[in-house]
């Protein structure tokens, strides 16, 4: 596999770019999460390259390689880490694998296997960004250095004194040369030369746990499959480092291996339990937490409901007082009328312009006439007046009729009452 190392100075548009022709779904989102990480541990960086799947396909993926520091027993140590950054970062979590120099071994635990892969209930309970908890790749690397601290995930083979490798110490040799440790160039600190091939690993997919099957279904469509079940190492292994002259090379168990052998079983077997113990309370705390916020919801809809209610009742208070004065002035009115007294009906009439006064008198006459031509028609049905005084009479009226509608309709236009 060609590796495409990347200079000393980060630059964000190649790693943008990079990103990009990688085909990740999100690459501002990745590309931000890895400058974060870039900018915290400067002794990790980025390259491109190819990751070789179970069945044999390839797919090219953004990784993050070098050491991360951790503290045990009172002294620092780097530990070599390869994190592979999926397409679909941040939706799914990335795959995390130890890589040993030479004179180092794995410790397999129930959090790195014999492979270096690592799980972890992190890796594990990944949640995308849009929700509550976030995962993000700093919050990750905090998890394994805490997590390396309580147990270093390698030792040192039993050709050296000392590991894992203190800052700034190099291990010597039997004959005490270096063993050429380190011989490349992270950023401008020394550390072990290209690691070993990575195993044939799929990238997580909701990140599970050994013992399950998954498959990985990549931006582009192709199936990876996880054809295999890979089971929980042992709890005990061997201790993080075999301190010289302490029998290691004797092949004699004394009585400080099996007290150091008890000690790592009950320190794995408290770890286990407090870690369920931990998961277990993350979880009710989780179950707390929602439901607090669907309480937090809910008081704000009655809130905005009482709100809405205060304004209506505000409304029909505002309504209520309106209505008693209507009121009482209707009562006023009633009680001027109950006087029993005359209204002449032409001065309560009223123009207030001569041409309004002027259709005013044309109507109530083309009114009158109305009324005249019909009881004229019920003079004739009851023979009180003959045909000829009828039709007399009609013709008189209609012809004054037609006169003042015309009439009428002159004064409305000229009053602008007609469209």
């Amino acid at each position: 596999m060609a590796t495409n190392a990347q200079p000393r100075h980060i630059n964000r548009s190649q790693l943008r770019l990079a990103l990009t022709n990688c085909n990740y779904q999100q690459p501002d989102v990745t590309c931000n999460d890895i400058l974060i990480v870039l900018e915290k541990y400067r002794s990790l960086q980025y390259s491109t390259e190819s990751f070789v799947f179970s069945d044999g396909s390839c797919k090219e993926f953004v990784k993050l390689e070098g050491t991360i520091p951790i503290k045990y027993k009172g002294s620092c140590y780097n530990i070599p880490i390869c994190i592979w950054v999926m397409d679909t970062h941040p939706n799914n979590a990335p795959m995390c694998y130890v890589k040993p120099t030479s004179n180092m071994s794995i410790k397999v635990s129930l959090t790195v296997d014999g492979n270096g892969k690592i799980y972890l209930p992190y890796l594990h309970n990944w949640a995308p960004v849009s929700k509550i908890h976030s995962s993000n790749l700093c919050g990750l690397i905090q998890v394994l250095i805490m997590t390396f601290s309580e147990q270093p995930p390698v030792y040192a083979n039993l050709s050296a004194e000392q590991f894992p490798i203190a800052s700034g110490q190099k291990p010597p040799t039997a004959d005490g040369k270096s063993p050429g440790y380190p011989t490349g160039s992270f950023f401008g600190r020394q550390y072990p030369a290209p690691y070993p091939p990575m195993p044939g690993f799929p990238p997580y997919s909701s990140m599970p746990y050994p013992g399950t099957t998954t498959d990985y279904t990549p931006a582009g469509g192709q199936n990876f499959p996880f054809p295999y079940s890979v089971p929980y190492p042992p709890a005990t292994q061997q201790s993080p480092t075999v301190p010289a002259g302490s029998g290691g090379n004797s092949g004699t168990i004394t009585e400080e291996h099996i007290r150091a052998s008890l000690l790592s079983a009950l320190e794995d077997k408290l770890r286990r339990r407090l870690r369920e113990q931990f998961s277990q309370l993350q979880a009710e705390l989780e179950t707390l937490r929602r439901t607090q916020q669907e309480l937090t919801n809910g008081s704000a809809q009655l809130e905005d409901i009482f709100n809405k209610l205060r304004k209506e009742k505000s409304e029909l208070e505002k309504n209520i007082n309106i209505l008693q004065d209507k009121e009482a002035e209707l009562q006023k009115e009633i009680s001027k009328l109950s006087d029993n007294q005359s209204i002449d009906v032409d001065e309560a009439v009223t123009t207030i312009a001569p041409l309004y006064k002027q259709m005013l008198n044309v109507f109530a006459e083309e009114a009158a006439i109305e009324d005249a031509i019909y009881y004229l028609g019920e003079g004739l049905r009851g023979n009180i007046i003959d045909l000829d005084a009828f039709l007399k009479q009609v013709r008189q009226l209609s012809r004054r009729q037609f006169m003042l509608r015309a009439l009428m309709l002159r004064c409305r236009q000229k009053a602008g009452l007609v469209g």
